[in-house]
């Protein structure tokens, strides 16, 4: 089973990184209203980074340290669509 970190692109420009298990899903979710509170009023949203681990911790421990990041060095690493 893979866990996933991502990054969508909200309507308004601003940035939101979640976890999951499934990314098509939780796009589906973000974009229908059900996602997270954030993104509820900046729909549409749009991926634009992901990047697959092999445990829920390593998802959220990435989770955590990109929100913490600035605006810059979040779109340096969609740029660049690595891994951090």
């Amino acid at each position: 089973m893979c866990y996933y970190t991502y990054i969508v692109q909200c309507a308004d420009g601003s940035l939101y990184t979640g976890w999951t298990l499934d990314v098509k899903k939780r796009l589906i979710a973000h974009n229908s209203g059900a996602g997270a509170k954030y993104t509820r009023s900046r729909r549409p949203v749009k991926l634009v980074w992901s990047a697959a681990y092999p445990s829920q911790h390593e998802a959220m421990h990435w989770e955590a340290e990109i929100k913490t990041w600035s605006r810059r060095k979040k779109m340096d690493l969609v740029q660049t669509m690595g891994r951090p």
